[in-house]
């Protein structure tokens, strides 16, 4: 059974300093059978802790009707989450937010408790700890205590900022609300509380957020550059209370605690007036922005979408109707999220994986260092001229170097960054530690960490201009990096290739001394590393590159490669593989990689077609129909259009919806869920006027119109699932 704690700096895990990684899913808004090859991807992705609400109104929208069943079985998701090697905080609430109707209040709870979470009153605390015991019913047994994986619990969510009691009376509500729970039963070593914008965490372990843009604030124009791009100690959003004076805005004592994340946004979701699209850099940019800034977990809010559940009485979205400040869609809820709504990946995942491979491999030595930034480091977002730099280091008990990683970042989400050429990244003064780096080109939107006194195998790395993706401890051990920072008047590695130390380039590599030779470097490009996968398969661990979905799943003592592909696999290994997958040959040999392709291939997807069958001043109306398939895992059809939002229903229901954010940005729909039968479904999409009250950072063609709303194009794509069984 692991252990959990914290001190000021990090957290541990069985007594080492632990730097995890930790992904929300919400179970009740993803189809249960599919839960298992969801954890099996953010797993892949580099997920260790999953969270998740506990969505009151999901479960009791009718008072005393529990509804623990189908996609709301949350004994069954905690199980796939032990199933599947990963543990879980649970976020219990009351109070969610999340996006949902009433912040997750049922609404006869509001009708007996008007004024719920702002009162310290029995009525009110009765309804919770009558809420909490049933959560409690169906998730023991599962802490980590128990052998489960659960090993947290938060309380509440952002109470004392977005509504709530604040002062005294606030910290006796959450103080109350930790009590209840640990009486009831809910013993988990980690309780946590938000604590963003002023909220009350009350002894709690304060866990912050960060987004790259705010789709709640109520301006329709481009809002001011994000806080969460620069390297800083404040530990809030300045989107959400933070005004850059370091601890403002903030209740609890920051030297007590380590700096963690729960909401770095991992995409955004969209509301009807405002409707920034996040892009994998922004996110990436953010993410290399905390590390550098001392954060000691990365929390991605959501890292997998999903879709708003039927009610028995409402529909469940938030919406301004309910007393809310903006309108959502009724059942959409991808939040571009680095795993979608139907559960496929983005570019973001790609993107945010480069950081946890990283710290998967290298946790202790990063959660242990001190943070440093240099005094002329830019505070200020709207600073578009200077380079951003941070210095994360530790002493080598051992030999008394320094070491560590030098962070730079040059990308401020929707601001032109100023490029720096020949820039020398020299440690500053006050570190003592005599590092300078080869003189670098940093471009606009360039943000990467580089190493430096890096211990690799028998030989020390001074210094790199590649950044450390991850290590492979076979009998000859392997380091991967990735190209990242680019020579003064030079380029970043063309190719992937593979050395030893002794002989590695010196333009990205510079050894101390004479490197060993007994240490293999792998260089990646960029391109590859997005693509790139750590699979561990009994006593050997392999660096897999593809352009597939890739995740790998035990099965009957077996290492299974799980790919889903729109045409053949292929992929490359280092090292090759013991013995060619069944079902794959090899195709080629180069630059220390082996490259397999499958000899399956995908189907074709089915036929779509849509058909304008109505228009009138408000709306169109569409037919779409798609043909059946058998032999595919799953079809997706893309629908471009232009309007303001969009419906899709299905025999007279509702079944999914869209708010516009672009022609660019296809509505892309899984049809897994609704069957492999043909469907015929009815599209609507309502106007959009040129002079609509909303924020959009792509406007559409009007074509010399004043409003518009049409389909652009349909397109079908399959989705095939091949295996590969690797030993």
């Amino acid at each position: 059974m692991a252990t959990y704690s914290y001190d000021s700096k990090s957290l541990f895990r069985d007594g080492k300093r632990w730097f995890p990684v930790m992904g929300e899913i919400h179970y009740s808004r993803y189809p249960d059978c599919d839960w298992k090859e969801a954890l099996l991807k953010m797993k892949e992705g580099g997920v260790d802790i999953v969270s998740s609400y506990v969505i009151w109104i999901h479960h009791e929208e009718i008072e005393n009707e529990y509804d623990w069943t189908g996609w709301r079985n949350l004994r069954k998701f905690v199980e796939t989450i032990k199933e599947c090697g990963l543990t879980m905080i649970i976020r219990i609430g009351p109070w969610s937010h999340a996006e949902v109707r009433h912040g997750g209040f049922p609404d006869w709870l509001l009708a007996k408790c008007p004024d719920a979470r702002s009162t310290n009153d029995e009525k009110y605390f009765a309804e919770v700890e009558k809420w909490y015991k049933a959560i409690y019913e169906q998730v023991k047994g599962l802490f980590v205590n128990d052998g489960g994986p659960i090993i947290g619990v938060q309380v509440e969510n952002e109470y004392g900022h977005c509504g709530g009691l604040s002062g005294a009376e606030g910290e006796a509500h959450m103080k109350r609300l930790e009590k209840m729970a640990r009486e009831i039963g809910f013993d988990a070593p980690l309780y946590t509380a938000t604590g963003w914008g002023g909220a009350i965490t009350a002894g709690m372990l304060p866990v912050m957020g960060g987004y790259c843009d705010a789709p709640w604030d109520p301006r329709i124009t481009q809002i001011e550059p994000s806080g969460n791009y620069v390297f800083t100690f404040e530990r809030n959003d300045h989107a959400i209370g933070c005004d850059f004076g370091v601890g403002e805005t903030i209740t609890f004592d920051m030297t007590k605690y380590p700096y963690l994340t729960a909401e770095l946004g991992g995409g955004l979701q969209v509301t009807l007036k405002r409707r920034p699209v996040s892009h994998p850099k922004d996110i990436g940019g953010m993410s290399i922005a905390k590390m550098g800034s001392g954060c000691n977990l990365l929390g991605y809010y959501m890292y997998h979408g999903g879709q708003n559940p039927e009610g028995k009485l409402t529909t469940l979205e938030e919406n301004i109707a309910t007393g809310s400040l903006n309108d959502m869609s009724v059942k959409n809820y991808d939040f571009r999220a680095p795993l979608g709504q139907y559960g496929m990946p983005n570019g973001t995942y790609d993107e945010i994986k480069l950081f946890s491979m990283f710290v998967h491999d290298f946790s202790e030595q990063i959660a242990k260092t001190d943070t440093y930034l240099p005094a002329e480091n830019p505070l200020k977002p709207e600073n578009s001229t200077d380079l951003r730099t941070s210095w994360r280091h530790y002493d080598c008990q051992k030999c008394g170097d320094k070491r560590g990683w030098v962070f730079v970042n040059n990308y401020q989400r929707l601001v032109k960054m100023d490029e720096h050429k020949a820039v020398v990244l020299s440690s500053p003064a006050e570190l003592n530690a005599g590092i300078t780096f080869p003189a670098v080109d940093v471009a606009d939107r360039d943000y990467f960490f580089l190493p430096f006194n890096m211990k690799v195998g028998d030989s020390v790395l001074a210094t790199s201009l590649c950044t450390p993706l991850c290590r492979l401890d076979n009998e000859r051990k392997a380091y991967v990096f990735y190209s990242a920072a680019a020579p003064a008047g030079g380029e970043c590695a063309a190719k992937s290739s593979l050395c030893s130390s002794e002989n590695a380039d010196g333009k990205y590599y510079q050894f101390a001394g004479k490197a060993s030779g007994n240490e293999d470097i792998v260089t990646l490009t960029r391109e590859d590393a997005l693509k790139a996968h750590k699979v561990v398969c009994g006593s050997r661990q392999y660096l897999i590159i593809t352009k597939d979905v890739m995740f790998p799943e035990s099965k009957d003592g077996k290492t299974v490669l799980n790919f889903q592909t729109d045409s053949k696999v292929e992929f490359k290994s280092f090292p090759a593989l013991e013995v060619v997958p069944a079902g794959f040959a090899v195709k080629s040999e180069a630059d220390g990689f082996t490259v397999y392709e499958s000899v399956a291939a995908a189907s074709a997807a089915p036929s779509v077609k849509a058909e304008k069958i109505s228009e009138d001043g408000k709306t169109a109306v569409y037919s779409i129909t798609v043909g059946s398939w058998s032999d595919l895992e799953d079809v997706f059809v893309d629908i471009s259009y232009s309007g303001n939002c969009a419906r899709l229903y299905e025999d007279g229901k509702l079944i999914d919806d869209a708010i516009y954010s672009g022609d660019e940005y296809p509505w892309s729909i899984g049809l897994k869920r609704y069957g492999k039968q043909e469907h015929t479904f009815r599209m609507e999409i309502d106007v959009l006027a040129k002079d609509a009250p909303v924020y959009l950072e792509s406007v559409p063609d009007f074509g010399g119109e004043n409003s518009v709303k049409k389909i652009i194009g349909v397109a079908s794509r399959p989705v095939a699932r091949i295996t590969a069984a690797i030993k």
